[in-house]
């Protein structure tokens, strides 16, 4: 029996997947949640073989997730169902995929990791090529903040870490989404993770 965990701040999507997934067989769906947090709290009580989770979702990132997952449970398989086409990181994740994956692959994918010990990248629309960056594209400044804007911290609480004005932390902010062509954090959270900025 494959125990398998899910979170997706997407309750349609969650639905979704949690339905095709609970009737294969030697599936066991153990939590499908809506947050991080909660499911951090099924993990530490509960044994779970695979976890599938989104990335940018709200209180607790799916980075965070997987980094506290694999901190005290690295035995656990991990699975990124994405809406980013380019949100890859190979340090400390199983298996990479968009939501649009068809859920035969997913499934086969599933069952093949708990099987075998072996890493899957897979898109129906792109290919996932190693993607060079400039190492010195931001400052060692920019570089700090992108790393506690990872970490959820809001622009008045890295204002205090770094003994920096909030205005500052603003105008670094806009510059760091300008360099690396982001609009959204979890936009900069990919490629940060591409850049070696953030290592989870």
């Amino acid at each position: 029996m494959i125990n398998i965990g899910i979170v997706d701040d997407h309750q349609l999507f969650l639905d979704g997947l949690r339905s095709i997934l609970s009737v294969q067989e030697n599936y066991n769906i153990v939590f499908a949640v809506d947050n991080a947090k909660e499911a951090l709290l099924y993990i530490q009580k509960q044994t779970i073989d695979i976890l599938i989770t989104d990335i940018s979702m709200p209180q607790m990132s799916g980075l965070e997730l997987i980094h506290h997952v694999k901190e005290n449970s690295p035995h656990i398989k991990i699975i990124i169902m994405s809406s980013f086409q380019n949100m890859v990181t190979k340090r400390k994740i199983d298996a990479y995929m968009l939501k649009t994956t068809p859920k035969e692959k997913l499934i086969d994918i599933i069952t093949n990791l708990y099987l075998k010990n072996e890493k899957y990248y897979y898109s129906s629309s792109i290919d996932f090529q190693e993607i060079q960056f400039k190492k010195n594209i931001l400052s060692p400044r920019e570089k700090e903040i992108v790393v506690a804007i990872s970490k959820g911290h809001s622009s008045t609480e890295i204002s205090n870490m770094l003994f920096i004005s909030v205005n500052t932390i603003e105008t670094h902010r806009k510059n760091i989404f300008f360099k690396l062509n982001v609009t959204n954090i979890a936009q900069l959270i990919a490629v940060a993770i591409k850049l070696g900025i953030i290592d989870y």
